[in-house]
């Protein structure tokens, strides 16, 4: 049974779009002059991906783009989240721009706005080409300002049309996951590594901040990280103190710096390593945003756990809490408490949730179609999550779904399925989920409540 949802909290104009990115879609990894990326070095490295999973041809987006922007057209989505392929604009990750790269964006972007769909281009989700990784990657400062560089080429290129731009996706899982966990690209397990990635990552946002503005006159730059509530799995003071460490490692590491706050010194002393820093680079780390992304999957019940990995705090299980596919703690509560965060802690004055959304199972009935009541429900939970922020005067101006397409869903390879729309990836045919028909409702319901 579909779940009754407060549309009327929503402004007139409240966008409603949805996501992806780039290596997880677009296939055609060595085409047209494109270059190895760091997740093409990873995925093909045995054993690092499930299946031995690989984004060669993903879902084929590099030709089938047409068919895609139908499909957003058809759900009636306003708003599109893309992601730039830095290797296929410029392959070393600096120097020569690759024409044919930054042609496929151009005709892209066109084809969205003919369609009525404002493209939202984030310019970093975690491709970064392999030559720079062979020169350090994140762990050195070159790889901040090169990516300001390719900032300043793409925005030129595209910026006569596209004015909404986010400098980089969820630094924390390029740092944190990539570089301490090892669970994605580059596949590091150093502590050393991924704090100076972390800081080279920050930098790089405030370097191509400043790039795309000075490219774009008018241009609306943010960034979007990605987030998790954290509450203490008892009262015992070190599972409180478990959950404050918690929170700086996937919070406040991330805020407090862009919002000219600086790097957190409870964690700067836990992580105990020095930080890359130079006279002028907090500022440029906290350059004014005109919106922040929000990407939202799961809260975080943690306890003390001194014999672990920093930062020394483990998930508990909650008993007959629900979880997806993924194994993640469904709570749409989670997302209205990180809405109100940012928004009375931090000071965001326009607001977007740049990715929201669910793995499960999907079976495909022998009439073709795809009934994924788990997702849709999950949807409907977070729309509503998302109104009575809204009714709290958070400054949420928009909502997209991840993900428009199942895609290569990065170490999970093509296991997990997150989209809106079925893709056979045998076939590469697509067919438009239950949830997918449920955003279209939604969509069409909150407009008609404001005609």
């Amino acid at each position: 049974m579909s779940e009754s949802l407060d549309l009327a909290a929503f402004p007139t104009d409240f966008t409603w779009g949805t996501a992806t990115s780039a290596y997880q879609i677009e296939g055609a990894a060595t085409e047209d002059g494109r270059a190895p990326s760091i997740w093409d070095t990873f995925s093909h490295t045995p054993g690092k991906v499930a299946g031995d999973d690989h984004g060669d041809v993903a879902c084929d987006h590099y030709h089938r783009w047409p068919e895609d922007i139908a499909l957003m057209k058809r759900m009636g989505t306003d708003a599109y989240r893309m992601s730039i392929a830095w290797p296929r604009v410029m392959p070393t990750g600096a120097g020569p721009v690759n024409a044919a790269g930054l042609d496929f964006y151009d005709r892209l972007v066109d084809a969205l706005l003919d369609a009525g769909i404002t493209p939202n281009i984030t310019l970093y989700h975690w491709d970064l080409p392999q030559a720079l990784q062979d020169r350090g990657g994140w762990t050195v400062r070159d790889t901040a300002e090169h990516l300001a560089d390719y900032a300043s080429v793409v925005a030129a290129r595209l910026g006569d049309r596209v004015t909404r731009w986010a400098t980089l996706n969820e630094p924390l899982c390029s740092a944190w996951i990539g570089h301490l966990e090892g669970r994605m690209a580059p596949g590091l397990t150093d502590l050393t590594a991924a704090v100076r990635a972390s800081y080279h990552l920050l930098l790089a946002h405030g370097l191509a901040t400043r790039a795309v503005r000075g490219a774009v006159p008018g241009a609306r730059v943010g960034l979007v990280t990605n987030h998790s509530p954290v509450e203490a799995a008892s009262t015992r003071p070190e599972d409180i103190a478990a959950a404050t460490r918690m929170d700086g490692h996937t919070n406040r590491w991330w805020l407090d710096p862009v919002y000219g706050r600086g790097f957190p010194a409870d964690m700067r002393e836990l992580y105990g390593v020095d930080l890359p820093e130079r006279a002028g680079d907090l500022d440029t780390i906290a350059a004014p945003l005109d919106w922040h992304g929000l990407n939202y999957y799961f809260p975080a019940t943690v306890a003390d756990d001194p014999e672990g990995p920093v930062p020394y705090a483990r998930e508990v299980r909650l008993p007959g809490v629900p979880r997806t596919g993924m194994d993640w703690q469904m709570d749409a509560g989670g997302l209205e408490a990180l809405l109100l965060r940012l928004t009375d802690d931090y000071g965001v004055r326009e607001l977007y949730v740049t990715e929201n959304g669910s793995a499960f199972p999907d079976t495909v009935s022998p009439d073709g179609s795809v009934h994924d009541p788990d997702r849709a429900r999950y949807l409907e939970q977070h729309v509503n999550a998302c109104a009575r922020a809204v009714r709290k005067r958070v400054p949420l101006a928009g909502y997209y779904a991840w993900s428009l397409l199942d895609n290569f869903e990065w170490a999970y390879g093509y296991d997990k399925r997150f989209g809106l729309v079925h893709v056979d990836y045998a076939t590469q045919a697509r067919t438009v989920k239950t949830s997918g028909l449920r955003y279209a409702e939604i969509i069409r319901a909150h407009r008609e409540s404001h005609a």
